[in-house]
């Protein structure tokens, strides 16, 4: 539900959206935290299976001042093995109950790209949130998100603003002509664009918010940071914050990263920083 946006250009879009009857606000930023159910995703250190590894992720992702818990059971990561959707979802139906345990109340959302996934989650496990990787790919992801009631994050794979621009007022057309009510974008930093493509995206990045909906940025240890410094994965929180920062002033409603308390300080500074505009 869109309310009117008098903030200069490059801040969040006002904007509340429904978690199963609760509002969550993101007319400022929030953070979502990461717990990679896998084997093989590319930042090693954010992999968790056993159950203890788990529930202490998931509680230190709520404690740190995070307010989604984001669970992947595919890794996305270029080069890596799509994991089959039987996989996927042993490993999920391993790790929601665990997460559940351990924080009742936190808001999960579920990083897939399979519809048939997504409705499992939703009406088994009480997901909250859809997180879209592969813009909608599934043909059936669209109506089932749409029935479902849930918010739905839809991500682009487009190389450029222009492409993307056009693809998301299509796809957008479509989930509304479904009575999709909730709706997040997400450009895709690292999702079928170059290094240098991924930096002329976040530079233009605040021309998304014509579309008047709010933007999550998942830019936390990606290539694009590792790559351009010569360093690794491990190495790239300092990167990591740079950009989220910069994310922030290009008017990011939500930041998706692997370390939560640095994304926590950096909102805080931003937060008092746009508190002084006049």
């Amino acid at each position: 539900m869109k309310t009117t946006d008098i903030r200069p250009k490059g801040n969040p879009i006002d904007y509340t959206i429904n978690i199963r009857g609760r509002l969550l606000d993101l007319s400022r930023p929030i953070v979502m935290g990461i717990l990679n159910a896998t084997p093989d995703s590319f930042f090693a250190d954010s992999r968790v299976q056993t159950e203890k590894e788990i529930f202490n992720r998931a509680n230190s992702i709520i404690t740190e001042g995070a307010k989604i818990i984001d669970v992947g059971a595919c890794s996305t990561r270029p080069g890596g093995e799509v994991a089959s959707e039987e996989e996927e979802m042993r490993r999920l139906e391993i790790a929601l109950p665990i997460i559940r345990k351990a924080q009742p109340d936190a808001i999960i959302s579920i990083d897939t790209f399979r519809a048939s996934v997504a409705r499992r989650c939703v009406e088994d496990f009480g997901a909250d949130i859809i997180n879209d990787v592969e813009e909608g790919k599934d043909p059936d992801m669209f109506a089932t998100v749409a029935e479902l009631g849930v918010p739905y994050i839809l991500m682009s794979t487009a190389p450029n603003l222009h492409d993307m621009l056009i693809r998301f007022a299509d796809k957008l057309q479509r989930l509304r002509e479904l009575r999709q009510k909730d709706i997040i974008i997400d450009p895709g930093f690292g999702f079928g664009k170059t290094m240098d493509e991924n930096y002329t995206l976040l530079n233009e990045m605040e021309r998304l918010q014509v579309l008047e909906l709010p933007m999550l940025v998942g830019i936390s240890r990606k290539r694009m940071i590792h790559k351009l410094l010569g360093i690794t994965p491990t190495e790239s929180l300092n990167g990591t914050t740079v950009l989220n920062t910069i994310a922030l002033s290009k008017g990011a409603s939500i930041l998706r990263v692997h370390d939560i308390r640095a994304a926590i300080e950096a909102v805080i500074i931003y937060n008092e920083m746009i508190s002084k505009t006049k």
